[in-house]
């Protein structure tokens, strides 16, 4: 029986500092993702659909299956030799993503199947404790429906309002209706990092300065920029930030939500079980001290290891050289997209990453999808589950193009062929 790395060899903050001022050398780093070489309707798969999952690499692959061949147990409170491995997994999964976000403590990490469930952790945990008829949340126009339909549910329980700060023509955040909507009433804002529909990248931390000021805390949805740009929770002084491993190179099945200690001691458990308890009588449950409180049920063990191997692999690579990759490919794709007449890119904010968006004339974007998926390559078409940014821009879907840390220019120019095939059939 193999015993699982505590959280990562010992020679990978080394290697993190080395590749955080080196080259990302991408044709390296496409080996390690099995996937990439295969083919697509016969042509080699061009994959562009990372802000909706990313492909794993092998060290990923091999974490998942060596914990269910060596070390496959369930967790906490069991006495023989493999329980202890898996919860030594499990728990070196904690504090590694603590150290990857830079929290204070594994008590501020909280174990979700995702984004989307830490966010709805938060609003009826924290909704439920400090929210009321008249009170108000703040989020943005640009939210996923992750991050306003949770919210949507805890304004008809309590009778509180959700307000919204707009967005410009640009696709970025009109600010001064920030000072203006953030009021007495505000006893939440929730705001995503970086915008799935557009590739907005938002000023969070100004955004949190401004918000703690008042005294209100902030919620930042990371499931797009942690897997693009480093992620310090101490630094942007959030209160809750949640993400996702499956946008991270990692598993489906597991996310985090990372709240300031303080708050959590505050909040009530979000769901009841198992491994979530101190102690159960028919008269009175106590509970487990954080973060397993927010914990109910049978962990995803096997998750966790996966997903410790996925925050090694990235850190290894250096966010700072996976940002300045995608960076130059975003801005690649973005003057080559400009090359084909009758296509709009939609959402052009001056701070972008990872994620570009368009129309392509009068062609529906779902065909315009159907026919790059002739030509190997994936995109994301439809309202990207942010069905107000549609709105605003008055379009009923776009087509998406979203990068990793492996895509490259030559997939670029294999999106704009499929593209021009796109104007050869609809004209």
């Amino acid at each position: 029986m193999s015993t699982p790395s505590s959280t990562t060899t010992a020679t990978t903050a080394t290697r993190a500092a080395t590749a955080a001022t080196a080259t990302l050398d991408v044709a390296r780093v496409r080996r390690d993702f099995p996937i990439l070489a295969t083919t697509a309707r016969g042509k080699p798969l061009v994959y562009l659909d990372n802000a909706n999952t990313t492909q794993k690499p092998e060290a990923v692959i091999r974490a998942t299956d060596r914990f269910y061949r060596e070390q496959n147990a369930n967790i906490h409170r069991s006495s023989y030799v493999l329980s202890e491995v898996a919860t030594a997994a499990y728990e070196g999964a904690r504090e590694r993503v603590r150290a990857f976000l830079n929290a204070r403590s594994t008590r501020e990490v909280v174990f979700t199947r995702g984004t989307t469930e830490a966010i709805n952790l938060v609003a009826s945990s924290f909704g439920s404790a400090f929210v009321k008829e008249g009170d108000e949340i703040l989020i943005t126009g640009m939210e996923h429906h992750s991050n306003i339909v949770p919210w949507q549910l805890l304004c008809a329980r309590t009778g509180a309002t959700l307000r919204v700060i707009p967005i410009d023509d640009r696709g970025a955040l009109v600010l001064d209706d920030l000072h203006r909507l953030l009021t007495e009433r505000t006893k939440l804002v929730s705001v995503v990092h970086l915008s799935n529909a557009l590739g907005t990248l938002n000023p969070v931390r100004a955004i949190v300065s401004y918000a703690r000021a008042k005294g209100v805390p902030v919620l930042v949805d990371a499931a797009q920029s942690v897997a693009h740009l480093a992620v310090d929770v101490q630094a942007l002084d959030c209160d809750f930030l949640a993400f996702s491993g499956h946008k991270l190179y990692g598993p489906t099945g597991i996310g985090v939500l990372y709240g300031k200690e303080s708050w959590l001691e505050k909040m009530p458990p979000y769901q009841g079980g198992g491994d979530m308890i101190a102690s159960v009588t028919f008269e009175k449950t106590t509970y487990a001290e954080l973060p397993h409180k927010f914990e109910a049920g049978t962990s995803n063990v096997a998750g966790g290891a996966a997903l410790t191997a996925a925050l090694d692999y990235v850190t290894a690579l250096g966010l700072p050289a996976i940002a300045a990759h995608e960076k130059e490919l975003l801005a690649y794709a973005t003057a080559r997209l400009a090359e084909l007449p009758g296509l709009r890119i939609i959402g052009q904010a001056p701070e972008k990453a990872s994620v570009v968006s368009f129309v392509l004339g009068d062609v529906h974007p779902h065909d315009v999808g159907t026919v790059l998926d002739t030509e190997g390559v994936a995109v994301r078409t439809g309202h990207h589950c942010a069905q107000p940014v549609m709105d605003r821009f008055g379009v009923p879907a776009t087509v998406r193009a979203s990068f990793g840390l492996y895509n490259t220019r030559e997939e670029v120019d294999a999106l704009v062929a499929g593209l021009r095939k796109v104007r050869e059939v609809f004209g």
